[in-house]
């Protein structure tokens, strides 16, 4: 019989953790310059030490997180980094200019990462965390990751209707149709809130909305990054896209043990990974 220790982890965590650690990479690489930690104040002294900081707690984490040993320091690292970046980095813009739907958007991006790293968290706490954040733990915490997800889902969707354009511009030309896409995709994740919220078929809800995210990953960023490596902007917008895809897979895999169209109170149960 394989050891816990030794048994591969989830694909689903494998690949958020893959997309952490790339961001990080990509933090170190570009220092300054990276799209990735843009929303820090340009007038924070030690700024550059701030980022090359941030990119190196991601890296770690994210490396971590592959190491099934280190799993629960690796969760004690994640969330409490992304739930920072979410409060301190993303959450000002937003309450500084409320009407500007980007600032929704790009909060609702982090959100979406930070619901997978609470997922983890809440499967992997420690004793200490079991003690004194029992809240955030076990059943309760994955609750509160799913409420995150359902949260950010709407901003994503709606940023689809609100920059119908540059959204259309981005879907592949051999598609077709690239408003219909970019109306059906931001449908499909306030569609996909909506069934999770309600607890309509939420497992097929979740997962489909991940297939999609990832869709966008592949369809969308892979070739730009192919066609233009040196792209620094292109390859966060790949890294980053990976990352929210990977937080929606993990908050899906919580609905493991219900069956695909089961509703209602049948379809509340919690699987931790």
């Amino acid at each position: 019989m394989v050891s816990a220790i030794a048994s591969p982890i989830r694909p689903s965590r494998a690949a958020f953790a893959a997309a952490l650690a790339g961001l990080g990479i990509a933090g170190l690489i570009y220092g300054n310059s990276s799209g990735i930690w843009e929303p820090l104040p340009k007038s924070l002294p030690g700024r550059s030490l701030v980022m090359y900081s941030c990119s190196l707690v991601a890296l770690a984490g994210g490396l971590a997180l592959a190491v099934r040993p280190l799993t629960v320091l690796a969760c004690r690292i994640v969330l409490p980094f992304l739930l920072l970046w979410l409060v301190l980095l993303k959450l000002p813009p937003l309450l500084l200019a409320p009407q500007v739907v980007v600032g929704w958007e790009s909060f609702a991006e982090t959100a979406a990462l930070s619901a997978g790293g609470w997922c983890l968290f809440a499967a992997h706490a420690g004793a200490w965390e079991r003690r004194h954040l029992a809240f955030a733990v076990g059943e309760s915490g994955v609750r509160a990751a799913r409420a995150l997800l359902i949260a950010a889902l709407p901003m994503i969707g709606v940023s689809h209707f609100a920059y119908h354009d540059l959204t259309a511009s981005l879907v592949p030309k051999w598609l077709g149709f690239p408003l219909g896409w970019t109306y059906l995709t931001g449908a499909a994740s306030l569609a996909a809130a909506a069934g999770m919220l309600l607890g309509v078929v939420p497992r097929l809800a979740a997962s489909l909305e991940a297939a999609m995210l990832w869709t966008f990953t592949l369809l969308v960023w892979v070739p730009r990054v192919v066609s233009r490596p040196h792209d620094e902007g292109n390859w966060s917008e790949l890294l980053i896209s990976a990352a929210i895809a990977g937080g929606a897979w993990l908050v899906a895999g919580t609905w493991r043990g219900v069956p695909w169209l089961a509703s209602g109170s049948a379809a509340r149960r919690i699987t931790l990974e």
